[in-house]
C-alpha cells in the first residue's frame, strides 16, 4: 500500500514537472491573475474559488486533458530506485539488442554519406533557400536524382534482428513450450492470450456494435448509426479526452474523426503551435540535411506510387522535413529503448561538447517511413495541425514498430502475440504455411511496422486507428493480422492459387 502511494506521488510530481514547462501553464498562470480582478473571488476562500472559475471557464477540463494525455505516455511504473535506462527498457539483451542494430543503422548511414561525398549537414546559399521556399506548396513536382541513394534499412532487415534475437539467461532446454521453438521470435515474453484479448477489447465483443460493420448499407441507420453519431457530438461538445478515448473504440464517425483524435491525443491549434511550426519550416528552408534525400526517396518509392496517397506527395514532404527538425521529439526517448544517434563538429570526434544530435529529432527515417503521414491528410488539410497529430501519433504508437523493446506494444511483444494466436488457434494453417516455406511472419511483419498503411483501404485503416487510439495499444495489430492472414489463404484456394495477384491494399473478406 505504502509503494502504491509512493508511485503514485512520484508519478504526480513528474506530470506536475513536465505540464510547469507548457503553454497551458502559462495560461492558467495569466488566467490565475486575471481572475483576481473578479469580483466573485473572495480572499477569505481565495482558493476554491479560484478552482470554480477555472471550472466554469473551461480551463479545469483543458488541465484534466492535459494531465490524461501525458498519463497515456507515461512510461510503466518502475521501482523507484531503478536507474534511468530501466524506464526506456528494463531487459539488458534487448538494450544490447538495440543498441547494436543503432549501430548498423549508423554505420549504413555513414557508408553513404562517404560514398556519395555529401556531408551530413549544410547551409543552403540564398538562392537555393529562395526556390525551395517558392516552391514550398509543390515540392512534389520536383524531380531531384536520387538514383545513389537508397533506403538506409527496409522492414525485413529489422525483421532478421528480431529473429536472431535471444535471451541469453534462458537456455533452449529450460521450460521452453515446444509451440515457442515453432515461431521466428524466440524470447521468452509475457503476451495475452485469447480470454485476456476479449477482456482488454471487450468494445469490440459481437454484442457491441462497430462502425464499419454495423452502419453498412444493409443495417438501417437508426439501429445504431445515428445514436453513435449523436453521442459522438455530445463528447465532442464536452471537449473531454477520457470520453473521447472511450467512444471511439467503437469507431468514429467520419465526419467527427478529425476532432475527435486531436481531442484524444490533446491538440489544439494554438498561434504559438503554428508559429512553432514556420520556425521548424525555416529551419529546412536554411538548411539542407542528407535525411532530407532519405525522405525524398521514401516518398518517391511508397506513397507516390499508391492509388490513395499520391495526391498528398507534397503535404508528405512538409510535414515530414520539419518532423527531422523538430528537437521537441527528442523527448520521447525518455521511454523509448532506442537513442538518438549522436554527430560531431568536423575535427572534434569523441568529444561530447561537440556532439549534435543528427537529425535533430533523432529520427532517421526508413523504407515506409512516410506511410506514417499518408492516411492522415485525409483528415487534417491545414499543414501545422498535420504536422502536430503525426508528431503525437508518433511519439505514442509509431516509434514502437521500429524499436527493440519488451514493452507490450512494442514490435517484438506484437510479433510474439501473432505467431502464438496463430499457433494456438488456427495451428493448421500455420503448419501449412511452414511446409510450403512460407514463415507467416514474414509475410505479414511489413504489414505490422507499417501499421497497415498501404496495405489496407483508407476507410478501413482510419477505422483499425480509431481502436489503436481508443485503446492506448498496438496489440490489435497482431490481431488483425491472423484475419487477415487467413484471408489471403483463402482467397489463395478460392481463386485457384493466384495469391500473388490478389490486390494488397483492397479490401479483403472478413475485414470490414
Amino acid at each position: 500500500m505504502l509503494q502504491e502511494e509512493s508511485d503514485l506521488s512520484l508519478i504526480i510530481a513528474q506530470i506536475v514537472q513536465k505540464l510547469k514547462g507548457s503553454n497551458l501553464y502559462a495560461q492558467l498562470e495569466r488566467q490565475a491573475w486575471a481572475s483576481l480582478q473578479r469580483p466573485e473571488i473572495k480572499l477569505e476562500s481565495l482558493k476554491e474559488d479560484i478552482k470554480e472559475f477555472f471550472k466554469i471557464s473551461g480551463w479545469e477540463k483543458k488541465l484534466q486533458n492535459a494531465v490524461y494525455s501525458e498519463l497515456s505516455v507515461f512510461p510503466l511504473p518502475s521501482h523507484p530506485a531503478a536507474p534511468p535506462e530501466h524506464l526506456k527498457e528494463p531487459l539488458v539483451y534487448m538494450r544490447k539488442a538495440q543498441g547494436s542494430w543503432e549501430k548498423r543503422i549508423l554505420k549504413s548511414l555513414n557508408s553513404m554519406c562517404t560514398e556519395l561525398s555529401i556531408p551530413l549537414a549544410r547551409k543552403r546559399p540564398v538562392g537555393e533557400q529562395k526556390e525551395l521556399l517558392n516552391k514550398w506548396n509543390e515540392m512534389g513536382t520536383d524531380e531531384p536524382d536520387l538514383s545513389l541513394f537508397r533506403p538506409v534499412y527496409a522492414p525485413k532487415d529489422f525483421l532478421e534482428v528480431l529473429i536472431n534475437l535471444r535471451n541469453p539467461n534462458y537456455e533452449n532446454g529450460d521450460s521452453l513450450s515446444f509451440r515457442t521453438h515453432l515461431g521466428l521470435i524466440q524470447v521468452p515474453l509475457k503476451v495475452k492470450d485469447i480470454p485476456e484479448l476479449k477482456e482488454f477489447f471487450v468494445e469490440l465483443g459481437l454484442t457491441t456494435g462497430q462502425l464499419g460493420i454495423d452502419d453498412s448499407t444493409q443495417v438501417p441507420p437508426e439501429l445504431f448509426e445515428n445514436e453513435h453519431v449523436r453521442i459522438g457530438q455530445k463528447v465532442l461538445a464536452e471537449q473531454d479526452s477520457a470520453a473521447a478515448q472511450q467512444y471511439i473504440r467503437q469507431g468514429s464517425p467520419t465526419a467527427l474523426r478529425a476532432e475527435l483524435w486531436a481531442l484524444i491525443l490533446n491538440i489544439s491549434s494554438q498561434p504559438e503551435d503554428i508559429l512553432y511550426y514556420e520556425q521548424l519550416k525555416t529551419n529546412v528552408i536554411q538548411h539542407d540535411l542528407l535525411v532530407d534525400s532519405l525522405i525524398y526517396k521514401d516518398v518517391k518509392l511508397t506513397a507516390s506510387n499508391d492509388d490513395y496517397y499520391f495526391v498528398f506527395e507534397d503535404y508528405l514532404y512538409q510535414v515530414l522535413l520539419c518532423f527531422s527538425r523538430d528537437t521537441s521529439v527528442l523527448g520521447h526517448f525518455a521511454y523509448n529503448s532506442a537513442s538518438p544517434p549522436k554527430s560531431y563538429i568536423r575535427g572534434k570526434l569523441g568529444l561530447e561538447e561537440y556532439a549534435v544530435f543528427y537529425p535533430p529529432n533523432g529520427v532517421i527515417p526508413f523504407h515506409g517511413f512516410s506511410m506514417y503521414v499518408a492516411p492522415l491528410c485525409f483528415l487534417y488539410h491545414e499543414p501545422s495541425k498535420l504536422y502536430q497529430i503525426f508528431r503525437e501519433m508518433y511519439v505514442r504508437f509509431f516509434f514502437r514498430l521500429h524499436s527493440i523493446s519488451s514493452h507490450p506494444s512494442g514490435i517484438v511483444s506484437l510479433c510474439l502475440l501473432f505467431e502464438t494466436l496463430l499457433q494456438t488457434y488456427l495451428p493448421q494453417l500455420f503448419y501449412h504455411l511452414r511446409e510450403i516455406g512460407a514463415q507467416p511472419l514474414r509475410i505479414s511483419f511489413k504489414w505490422m511496422v507499417r501499421a497497415f498503411s498501404g496495405y489496407l483501404a483508407t476507410d478501413q485503416l482510419l477505422l483499425l486507428w480509431d481502436r489503436i487510439l481508443g485503446y492506448n495499444s498496438l496489440e490489435i495489430l497482431a490481431e488483425l493480422l491472423l484475419s487477415r492472414l487467413r484471408s489471403l489463404v483463402f482467397c489463395y484456394h478460392f481463386l485457384g492459387n493466384r495469391i500473388l495477384d490478389f490486390p494488397a491494399n483492397k479490401p479483403l473478406l472478413g475485414m470490414s
